[in-house]
């Protein structure tokens, strides 16, 4: 008798529908054969499925059982394929009639004794379900919630494969799982820190303002302790909330990551990563031999801080060049190409120098040309070049820190990027894009044009410092929302000479 059982597989952040089908057959000598590319935890799943079958009770006959995971030409992982197997042998051995299975996805780990362990990568199946009109998908307990998040779709949280049997066979009743996404939106994280707290640093405050406003990339360049790491953390407090869309965009990338807390079944707030200078390739922009997200990924619709820049690996930098132009890890190998999202906000810190006091009237540079050359080497200008504002953080003077706390907040600062992000949607709106740091090409021409004067002072600065192409792309596109900041319909000289002092690397070079 063959069953056929409905689960699915992840391709990147997204799943498709996998057809399960399990034929037990009484003639021959008694084998189990699995075949449709199925890799090491798929295979392994015989060992945990036998034993959970036996420990609730079900006795398999001796037979020879062969499974096949179509379709068969992709590549099948992880074990939440236990459960639609398990089912699948007791439904070919008729203890489950095949229509109290039919239009059920199924996702699962066993453990030997059938109770079922979470899985990761549950809201990207739900919704996969959800789009090739699937009766429900049954999943452990403590996946039910973020099953629900996918919305129009029955998912049932269970607590074992005994539990998932009994509510096939009409014997017990288990309430679907819920969430009020409501609720979860009034859930979101107060953030603990302001920008009220940064004493000084008016000018980096602005510079973040502008980053924030326009979606740009930004560096901070300073002496140790001058608050770089202190601004960073705090630009998640002025960047507009997550819209439905962008928040089930991260929840997926961290539900397949199995980073997904087990509280919350939405990720409600802008993500911010801190990699440390020590991670891999791989690590920063995913892959591996079964492909994960990597940190930039993580960062998605959020802020990727990359702290001591110039310590990263030179290779491991160079990575992100692709990512930071594209809005995408587009990760390839032999058998398939996996995109993940990471259109991040990209913001790094370093010092001016090896020893760090380069640019600090108090503390003398004992750092010799050459080796403050080798040291900015490590970041490559093409790298550089991608990142939109560079910020001088100099060291905060001793009557900025007894002042009181600061007039320039967290919530002042957020109301200004708010309308300027508001003035962007209204005019890019019916376009691919939404934020000013995605002009490029022809949409650069239309809504950056310049008039004469402008012109001729770009022209100039452009001259003066040696601007590369796409630094000139950079300094329209901050110029652009240094007016919209300003209320302001055309780029104006003044905005244009703003946007230059943010390319300090370039005054330098």
């Amino acid at each position: 008798m063959i069953a056929n059982i409905a689960c699915a597989a992840l391709m990147g952040i997204d799943a498709f529908k996998v057809e399960l089908e399990v034929d037990l057959s009484r003639s021959g000598m008694p084998a189990f054969t699995m075949v449709g590319l199925a890799e090491g935890a798929v295979r392994e799943s015989k060992e945990r499925v036998f034993a959970a079958l036996k420990n609730c009770g079900f006795k398999v006959p001796p037979a020879r059982i062969t499974v096949n995971l179509a379709p068969a030409d992709v590549r099948k992982e992880g074990s939440g394929y236990d459960l639609p197997l398990a089912v699948g042998i007791l439904a070919a051995m008729g203890v489950i009639p095949p229509e109290n299975v039919d239009g059920w996805f199924m996702a699962g780990e066993l453990s030997l004794s059938g109770d079922l362990k979470a899985v990761p990568g549950v809201l990207p199946l739900s919704l996969a379900a959800r789009r090739d009109g699937g009766r429900g998908i049954i999943v452990p307990r403590a996946n039910g919630r973020e099953g629900a998040v996918a919305g129009d779709l029955t998912v049932i949280g269970a607590d074992s494969l005994s539990n998932v049997v009994r509510m096939l066979l009409g014997e017990e009743e288990i309430e679907p799982a819920s969430v009020d996404i409501d609720t979860l939106w009034n859930e979101r994280t107060t953030h603990l820190c302001d920008f009220g707290e940064v004493k000084g640093q008016e000018h980096a405050k602005r510079a973040v303002e502008i980053a924030a406003a326009g979606g740009h990339n930004l560096l901070f360049i300073g002496p140790p302790g001058s608050g770089k790491t202190m601004l960073a953390k705090r630009i998640p407090t002025v960047l507009p909330p997550l819209s439905f869309d962008e928040a089930l965009e991260v929840t997926k990338i961290y539900s397949v990551a199995g980073l997904l807390p087990a509280d919350q079944a939405l990720m409600v707030t802008r993500p911010f990563r801190t990699p440390h200078h020590t991670i891999s390739d791989v690590g920063l922009v995913g892959g591996g031999r079964y492909p994960q997200p990597g940190e930039t990924s993580l960062a998605h619709r959020g802020v990727l801080f990359l702290d001591e820049m110039p310590e990263f690996k030179k290779a491991v930098l160079e990575v992100l060049r692709q990512p930071l132009e594209d809005g995408e890890v587009s990760i390839s190998r032999s058998l398939m190409t996996l995109r993940y999202p990471a259109d991040v906000m990209l913001v790094a810190a370093m010092n001016p120098c090896p020893c760090g006091y380069l640019s600090d009237a108090t503390h003398p540079c004992t750092c010799s040309p050459l080796a403050v050359q080798r040291y900015r080497g490590r970041i490559s200008g093409p790298l550089l070049d991608r990142i939109d504002l560079h910020v001088d953080v100099p060291a905060v003077p001793y009557e900025d820190l007894r002042q009181a706390r600061s007039e320039i907040d967290s919530a002042s600062m957020r109301g200004r990027i708010l309308a300027a992000r508001k003035v962007q949607a209204e005019r890019y709106a019916g376009r691919h894009f939404s934020l000013n740091a995605e002009l490029d090409g022809s949409a650069l021409e239309e809504f950056c044009a310049l008039g004469r004067d402008e012109h001729d002072f770009l022209r100039r600065a452009v001259e003066k410092l040696g601007l590369s192409a796409r630094a000139y792309t950079r300094v329209l596109r901050i110029s652009r929302t240094i007016a919209d900041l300003a209320g302001a319909a055309a780029i104006g000289p003044d905005h244009l000479a703003e946007a230059i002092n943010y390319r300090s690397m370039d005054r330098e070079g």
